[in-house]
Order: C-alpha cells, then structure tokens, then sequence
C-alpha cells in the first residue's frame, strides 16, 4: 500500500462509505486535489480489481484495495483533476468500463434550492426526479429527491442489483435535498430511493417526482424522457388563450379511461393512443366540447379509480407510457376537443412505497393524526403550511399544464381540505389559532396556486369540486376569493339525479305537446 496514499486517507469516512451511513458521499469518493497529487476514491462490491484509465495519455492506474469490502483508492500525479473512467474486474474477469459518478458537479444550484424550500419554484419538476441530461458530453441521469430527516439516501436499481452500498447520494447543503448525477443509466431503467432513517431503519420509496411508473402491482419508478415526443397542438394552445370559456358554451364528458370501452383480446385496458380516436368520435358525435378524465396519474389500486395516486408526475402506466399519454392529448386538441384533468391534493394513500413517512418523519403529512389522517378515507392529509409540500402541489398543477398541455385542472375534495372537521368527530380534529373549523393553511394553498396558476395568461382553468357553503370560491384572490375558475357543485348535481330518479320511479312522466 502506498504510505502516501495511505496517509490522505480519511479511514472512518472509509467506514462510513462500506457500512452505507454517509450523507456527504462525495468528500471520500471520486477525484480529491492534495498537495502531493489527486486522489481517486471508489466503492465497488464484488469487485476485484478496479484500474483508473486517464483519458489523455490512455494509462491505466491499479487502485489499491483499501477495504475488503471494495473500497478501492489511488494516488495520481499531478496538480489537476483528469478525465477518467474506471475499469472494474469481476471475479468471472468480465471487465466493465465506469464513470465516476462522484466526479460531476450538482445538477441542481443553490437559488433553485433554496426556492424551493421556500416554496416558489414553480418548475422544481424539472430538477426533482429523475431526469435523462448530458454533462460535459457524459449522458446520464440527475437524479435528487426531498428527504431532509433521513441519515443517508442511495439511488437503487436494475442498473446496480438494488444495492443501497452503491451510489449514495450527497446532500444538498442545508436544503433536504439529496442529488446525484449517474453517468450511463439508460431511458426505461426501473429504480427508487433507499432511505436510511433515524434509529437505523432502512426502506425503498418511489420517487415523488417520478415520470413515469411500473405497472402496478410493481411499484418502483421508471427513468422517462419528457422530450421525445413532437406536439402539433400550436394551433389549438393559441386558439386557447383567446377564449373566454364563460362566454363560450362548455359541454364537458367526464370519464375514467379503464372504463370508457373494454378490448376484447384479453387485455385489461387500451393503450392511450388506442383510446384517443375512440373516445374523440364519441366526444364529436355527441357534441360535447371537453373531456374531463378522472385521474391519470400514477395509483396502486383500480378499485379507486385514481383518487389515491402516490406517483403525481406520472401518468398510469395503465393506459401506456408518458409518450402514449402525450400522443392522447395531442390528438384530443388535433380534434378540437379540451381535456380537463381531474386532480387530488386532498389526500394521499398510505402505501409504504409511497409519499408517506417518506423520510422516516411525517414528511408530506401532519404529524399529528387528527390534522394527518382521514379516519373515514383511511388515507392521510397534505401539510399545506409546509413550503416544500405546498411547492410540490402547486408545480404538480403547472406541471400537467404545461408539460401535458392540459387544458384545465379539476381539484378533487376541496370541501376535504377547507374544513378542519371534514369527515371527522368530536375529537378527532384540532382547532385552527381561531378556534374554527377552516383549515387556513389550505386557504392559502389554494389563494397561491390560482394566482400562480393565472399568470402564464394561456387561457387554462381551475375548478374546484366543492358542495357546501364556502363564500367566494370563484371570486378573485384579490378580492379575498379562492380564485377558482368554476365550481364543480357536487350538491347540484346529486340533487339533480335524486329528482331524476324520484321523476322515473314515481310514475311522474308526462308525455305529449
């Protein structure tokens, strides 16, 4: 072992590298500037031999094994760090070539961060997840996740045998958030999050920020490219801003995609490119102007119809993939036809994979149960007054807007969130600083996502399906109102069928002129 080489090193960083506890992978692994030359740090399990090969002179420098376990470390000579890979010896002698992922700089900057924890970075969707990018003319994948309460966490795959020792991620300054980019993981990989909680309880959780899914009941994430797919909606998206949809009639088709028409091969759903002429022949022939979709995003469970989601940024893998889903909506807008999606900021499933207790803390939901939990749903409750939480709704909402083109968000449960006592008994709620029932922190939620949501001026609209008494749903924020577009009155329509129903089965029909 080189005595120099032995000196620099930091030995319980080693250890905390081997026994997977690190949260600052990056001070111990990839490439180090000293005084006496660089040093180059791996973690390569099952490995038996790992060589440095310095792209300009093409030499290939033997690491030493350091710890049994793969750790493995060289001394290189000069004052400037090279480009490199390694070359990594299995014991069947398959040799595989790897860049370092620890020798790349953050994708994401501290402005962004720091947005986001205040909860104003609206677009955080492009830097949270997992996102196909090029770096220095290395393609591969950024990955970073919200995780401010957990000891360490790794990014896992098929691309790494779901083994948590190996790619660590680095935590972001003091933000919560942990960021690594991975060079050399493919479109299509399947990965998640190991999360090492306080007390030593370890776990995998899917990402929130994922764009894509596994079919259920698989569970874990898929790296997607948004990109590789070409609209020619213009016209459409254009025609948009200039509409006014209350001088306009709006003849709206609600629908669930699983529901609207069964294969008849076996299969148990569609494809979305399959549905979309289906479903825009049936719109036109009908005459209704708009689609509204129950939801499309990523949930464990058919029987709810997608109103327990636990993957926001992802479309169900259902119907296809997010390509698919794209192909759908643009065919809708080639057809004249808006699509409104249905939404669900209520509430959130308990699925262990999921967003609860995601870093081993009640992250996403209240800790206390009678402000956390539906006891009626079984499901838990968003922290509105959370700047993160709230971030996340909010760039969900702009996210299927512009990304998705959307043509208009409608917001599930909404009487779920104004009302502290929603469902709930004597006992089973808590008080806001009032002593009321409103939940004020929803309040504002909903107060910033319109007034965010309105200044792009691209003529998409909210609506709140909301059936009790709440002043001002539709009023603007500037006026103290909610700033909804419409209200979805569920009381309406639910007095409407009764009458319907009591018309029908009561004899009452009266025919003639």
């Amino acid at each position: 072992m080189d005595k120099k080489l032995y000196d620099l090193m930091d030995w319980a960083g080693v250890e905390a590298i081997v026994y997977s506890e690190e949260d600052h992978p990056e001070k111990y692994l990839g490439p180090h500037q000293t005084d006496d030359g660089i040093t180059i740090q791996a973690f390569f399990p099952d490995a038996v031999k790992v060589c440095v090969q310095v792209k300009d002179n093409g030499k290939a420098y033997p690491m030493d094994m350091e710890d049994e376990a793969g750790y493995f470390a060289v001394l290189l000579p000069g004052k400037q760090i090279p480009e490199y890979s390694y070359l990594v010896t299995y014991e069947d002698e398959t040799v595989e070539e790897k860049q370092d992922a620890y020798a790349f700089a953050p994708q994401i900057t501290e402005k962004e961060a720091k947005k986001f924890n205040a909860g104003i970075c609206y677009d955080i969707y492009k830097k949270l997840g997992a996102h196909p990018v090029t770096v220095g003319g290395t393609e591969g994948v950024s990955f970073a996740v919200w995780a401010p309460n957990a000891i360490r966490v790794s990014i896992v795959g098929d691309f790494n045998f779901w083994d948590g020792r190996r790619l660590p991620m680095r935590r972001f300054g003091d933000t919560g958030i942990f960021e690594l980019f991975v060079p050399g993981i493919q479109k299509g990989a399947l990965y998640k999050y190991e999360v090492k909680a306080k007390g030593g309880l370890t776990y995998l959780k899917a990402d929130p920020y994922a764009n894509a899914a596994e079919l259920r009941p698989n569970t874990a994430s898929v790296v997607a490219d948004l990109h590789d797919f070409t609209w020619n909606d213009d016209a459409w998206m254009e025609e948009r801003k200039k509409r006014d949809t209350k001088k306009e009639p709006m003849f709206v088709y609600e629908l669930h995609l699983g529901s609207f028409k069964k294969p008849e091969d076996g299969r148990p759903f569609y494809n979305y490119r399959e549905l979309a002429p289906m479903i825009a022949d049936y719109v036109k022939e009908m005459g209704y102007t708009h689609i509204e979709l129950l939801p499309v995003m990523e949930h464990p469970f058919d029987g709810s119809w997608g109103y327990q989601v636990t993957g926001y940024y992802a479309p169900t893998a259902r119907y296809g993939s997010p390509q698919d889903f794209m192909y759908f909506m643009n065919y809708m807008h080639e057809n004249k036809i808006g699509v409104i999606l249905d939404w669900v900021p209520a509430h959130f499933p308990r699925d262990t994979h999921g967003l609860s207790n995601f870093d081993g803390t009640c992250l996403y939901e209240h800790f206390d149960p009678r402000k956390g939990s539906h006891p009626h749903w079984g499901t838990l409750i968003y922290n509105y007054g959370r700047p993160e939480v709230s971030n996340f709704l909010i760039a969900n909402a702009l996210f299927w807007k512009n990304v998705y083109h959307a043509d208009g968000i409608r917001m599930d449960a909404v009487a779920s969130m104004l009302y502290l006592d929603y469902g709930k008994n004597d006992g089973e709620w808590v008080a806001n600083i009032y002593g009321g029932n409103e939940n004020l922190e929803a309040v504002e939620f909903f107060k910033h996502l319109n007034s965010i949501f309105k200044k792009d001026g691209d003529g998409a609209i909210l609506i709140a399906e909301e059936s009790t008494a709440w002043p001002k749903i539709t009023a603007p924020v500037e006026d103290n109102g909610l700033g909804f577009d419409y209200k979805w009155n569920m009381g309406w329509m639910n007095d409407f069928l009764a009458i319907c129903s009591w018309i029908r089965f009561s004899g009452h029909i009266t025919m003639g002129n």
